[in-house]
This record gives structure tokens, sequence and C-alpha cells, in this order.
């Protein structure tokens, strides 16, 4: 799971003082000391892979209900609503069956950008990309720049994730922690390594015919609308940024705008708070506890 919004500015500003300091340390050549003992630019992130298209996928309508249930594997009787956002390795073809019984879409929740030590495939990751911790027990960020290699272990371990949400028949993926740029990752990821890595993970959703989420990230919007099917969010009525009126140049109000849906969270606010501003921007928002326990549902409409 994801740092609040506050938590990741206060850890980017410590890593961009940390990175600064190194830079200079590294890049500054000492009195005497020959041009060779200057360290090289690091190489120029890819461009951008072209969107693949995906006309088979799930494509939720703007307004669509949903719940999101992380920390257990929900059953039946299920809340009344089209879409639940679940975790993918916890919820079997099964749970993902019983699921589509009720009318219900299947969405499959990853973190994409850290490493947690629970799972069946954490022995798959090289100790080179794993970095600090995100805030939450066994989770540490992930070099994601390692994806831009050709022979990528880690996209590797992406598409077999993937892989495994498209055979246990969900609909539509969550790809968790895709802005670790901003964040104190304990590597020098760049908003141009975040755009390579989000866009290349949800191409390869759409190749197995799995509709994808945004999920935070909001300063790269208006680069990831063409690659995404919707966006998640967590608080941004909260710390006043959910708008392109509000931020300036992005805003979940893009998504919508493009006949895509905003699936939109808050965990300290009253619904009195921020629903009458998500149905007035028409973003499906919700009252949920942090642990996503599913014990708090307060949906706006």
């Amino acid at each position: 799971m994801s740092l609040t919004p506050s938590a990741k500015r206060l850890a980017a500003a410590a890593a961009g003082l940390a990175l600064a300091a190194v830079t200079t340390a590294v890049l500054a050549p000492s009195a005497g000391a020959a041009p060779s003992t200057v360290r090289p630019a690091a190489s120029a992130t890819p461009a951008l892979p072209s969107p693949v298209s995906c006309s088979d996928c799930w494509q939720p309508d703007v307004q669509t209900s949903w719940n999101w249930v992380i920390s257990t594997v929900p059953t039946a009787p299920y809340r009344n609503v089209q879409m639940y956002d679940v975790d993918g390795f916890n919820n079997t073809a099964a749970n993902v069956s019983a699921l589509h019984a009720a009318g219900i879409k299947a969405v499959c929740y990853l973190s994409a950008g850290t490493y947690e030590n629970w799972r069946p495939d954490a022995s798959q990751f090289p100790s080179s990309v794993l970095g600090s911790g995100n805030g939450w027990p066994g989770e540490k960020w992930l070099d994601i720049r390692e994806i831009q290699k050709s022979n990528s272990v880690l996209r590797t371990i992406m598409d077999a994730r993937l892989d495994m949400c498209q055979q246990k028949g969900f609909d539509m993926v969550e790809l968790d922690n895709v802005d670790g740029y901003a964040n104190s990752t304990g590597f020098p990821l760049t908003a141009a390594d975040q755009l390579y890595f989000n866009a290349t993970l949800a191409d390869d959703a759409h190749s197995r015919g799995l509709s994808v989420l945004q999920k935070n990230d909001n300063e790269q919007i208006p680069q990831l609308l063409p690659y995404f099917d919707g966006a998640l969010n967590e608080q941004c009525n909260q710390y006043k940024e959910c708008t392109t009126a509000q931020n300036g140049d992005y805003g979940y109000d893009q998504y919508v705008a493009a006949g895509k849906p905003v699936f939109q969270a808050e965990y300290n606010l009253a619904t009195s708070k921020f629903c009458s501003a998500d149905n007035s921007n028409d973003f499906n928002g919700v009252r949920f506890d942090l642990n996503l326990d599913d014990k708090t549902f307060e949906p706006c409409r």
C-alpha cells in the first residue's frame, strides 16, 4: 500500500536533499583531480512505448460503484456494487468466480513498485533492486529502472503476476506503489523512469486482456492517461489535489473528460466533507478504513 500524500511529500523532500548532497560529492572533482574521476551521467530513459489497445478489455463506466478489500478475502453476501478490488495473490480463481456469479467485476490488486517479503515470488527479486522501506512492514521500494533492460528480471516477475491475474479470471488490475520517483526509495529515480515503468506494465496488462487502473501518481496523469482505463486515488480531497483547477496541469477530471472512471478513497474525512465534491466531479468516492478490511464502507452515491 502507498504512503499518504503528505508522507510522500516529506519523503521526497528528504530524498531530494540527500540526492543533491550525494550528487555534489560525486560529480564535483577535488582540486587537481583528473577529468576521468568524474562519474559519467546516467544513461537516458528509453522512449515511452506506444499504448497497447485492448478492445476486449472491460471498460467500466464513469459511474461504477465499487468496494476495496485488500487485507481479507471477501465472501458472500457482497456489498451491492459493480466492482470489487481485491488482493491478487490471496484471492483464488474460485473467489473471482464467486464475484462474477454475483454480477460483480473483479480487480486484481498488485504492488508493482515494492517488494513484499511475504509474497510467494519474493525470492525471485534480486537484492540489487531492493531499496528503502516504504513505511509498511516487510515492504521495500524497487529500483524500477531495471525494467529498462532487455532481459529484465523485474519485468519477468511482474508479467508472471499479470499472468496470474489473467488465469484467475480477473477483469482489471490495480498496480500499486507506482510513484516511487516521488518518494525516498534509495534510488535516484526520475519522472521519466516512472513513466516508462508505468506505461510498460499497463501495456503488458492490456496484452493479456486486462484493463488497468492508474494508482495515485497524480502529477503524471496527462502522460499516462492514454495507457490506463481509469484511475484510483487516495485522499485527494483531504490534500486538495483532485482536479486540474487545483493543481494547474493535472487532475483526475482529465480521466472523466476522457470517459474513464475515477475511484476515489478517503480515510480521515467524513463523507459530508468530500462527497459533494466527488459527486460534482463525477468521481466514485467512498470512505474506507486505512487497512481496507471491509469494516467501513461509506459510498458517496
